[in-house]
């Protein structure tokens, strides 16, 4: 038996260490780094990838990817490269490394410098939403765009059929500025242990879904919850009155929102996704140590 445990576990390792292998084989294959990039930006590559983010995925370190819809369109300067900021140093905090991706001068960026943050927000809406349907177009026409969850996802190569939807802490899939919204969620997770076992069992299952983890906004930012959900029904009924519709929508509730709060809706956002980065970082760094 002991014999069969032991043969078990280097039969482990071993498909554990030929599918680090595999990872940085399809890194090779796809990524540059940023310190590597030919006259067209690519150097034979399709996508940009920073030093420091390449060095922590060759490792099996944690890092965690950030999407960049929020720099552009989801707050005002300078309120947006003040919380890009804050969100990369949280991650760093706590062990991580972070990944913010954009897309600059039609090339994909994972992982942005300093000045590039800096460029990004200068942009605001001048950069374009970027979904996963538009990358291809930025990319021929050497646009800029700021990444939605959609695109992050895609560059952070997560399956968006069949995923895994789970809870954070609470048995009810959380609202954007509310603890709850009255949905039942399929799965609970209460620690960052549980969301990296979770993890782990997808990845050695084979099944190629990514998980979508909700994490709730922290108790002492959701008091102005109320106010704020009749604040977005008004929004709501002003953005069909007006016609607006499509990738514009967003941004316009999210400022709408706002006025109508008087401010209360953009603390809470970024709280919220203070909370995200913070979640996010332990949960990667938990997963990072289970598979070293």
């Amino acid at each position: 038996m002991e014999k069969e445990r032991r043969d078990n576990h280097n039969l482990l390792a071993l498909n554990m260490v030929a599918s680090a292998h595999s990872r940085l084989a399809n890194l090779q294959r796809h990524f540059q780094t940023s310190d590597n990039v030919g006259k067209d930006g690519l150097n034979g590559g399709n996508v940009k990838i920073s030093p420091e983010v390449a060095e922590a995925l060759s490792r099996g370190d944690a890092v965690v990817a950030l999407e960049s819809t929020i720099i552009s369109h989801g707050m005002p300067y300078p309120q947006n490269l003040e919380t890009a900021k804050e969100l990369e140093a949280i991650v760093r905090n706590n062990g991580a490394v972070p990944a913010t991706i954009a897309i600059l001068d039609g090339i994909p960026c994972i992982g942005l410098t300093t000045k590039e943050l800096e460029r990004l927000a200068n942009l605001g809406t001048k950069a374009q939403k970027t979904a996963r349907r538009d990358i291809a177009y930025l990319v021929a026409s050497r646009g800029n765009g700021a990444t939605t969850v959609s695109a992050t996802m895609f560059f952070a190569s997560m399956e968006t059929q069949g995923v895994t939807v789970a809870a954070y802490k609470t048995d009810q899939f959380p609202a954007f500025f509310t603890e709850t919204s009255g949905c039942k969620v399929p799965c609970r997770v209460d620690s960052p242990e549980d969301c990296a076992r979770l993890i782990d069992a997808n990845l050695k299952l084979g099944l190629g879904t990514g998980i979508l983890i909700a994490v709730p906004i922290p108790k002492e930012h959701a008091a102005s919850g109320s106010l704020i959900e009749s604040a977005i029904q008004k929004a709501l009924q002003e953005a069909r009155d007006k016609k607006v519709t499509g990738n514009a929508e967003t941004p316009f509730l999210l400022a709408r929102v706002n006025e109508l709060t008087g401010g209360a809706s953009l603390a809470s956002n970024i709280a919220l996704v203070k909370n995200n980065a913070l979640v996010g970082a332990k949960i990667a760094v938990a997963h990072a140590r289970m598979r070293q």
